[in-house]
């Protein structure tokens, strides 16, 4: 099997600077913008959040609103041709599960560099990624020195 070009590569996204330098990086690995798939997951609402408690609450409204947040964001970074998704849940096993479902032969994704107390209390859901996926896993080197 050749390193390249690859036919699925799927890029998780928080809608941060490095998400769009992740996304740029897998266009490089695939032949066609539509092999690059772009997937956002919202957090799961807990049920005692007051938006639940007093019914404002609507889980696919959320999920649309996303999804055109999401567009938005590839066309402002001039960012066309890739596949959008949408998902709800646990960040770091939606991506695992996802990549699984697709097929990916590989997964792109930006680090966040998190040390110490923020990363024990934040979590890592790059390195929940490279526990649960089955693929290989890309985590791209942060950028900035901060």
């Amino acid at each position: 099997m050749s390193w390249l070009p690859k036919k699925t590569v799927l890029v998780p996204i928080d809608f941060s600077d490095p998400s769009v330098s992740a996304i740029r990086t897998a266009l490089e690995l695939v032949e066609e913008p539509a092999n690059v798939h772009v997937l956002h997951v919202l957090e799961e609402i807990e049920h005692s959040a007051p938006a639940v408690l007093f019914g404002d609450f609507d889980d696919a409204a959320r999920k649309v609103r996303a999804g055109e947040f999401l567009s938005e964001f590839l066309r402002r970074h001039e960012l066309t041709g890739l596949t959008e998704l949408v998902q709800v849940g646990n960040p770091g096993l939606k991506i695992a599960d996802y990549a699984k479902e697709s097929s990916a032969e590989l997964i792109v994704m930006p680090s966040h560099g998190y040390h110490g107390l923020r990363r024990i209390l934040l979590g890592s859901v790059a390195e929940r990624v490279l526990h649960h996926a089955e693929c290989p896993v890309l985590v791209l080197r942060r950028e900035d020195k901060d």
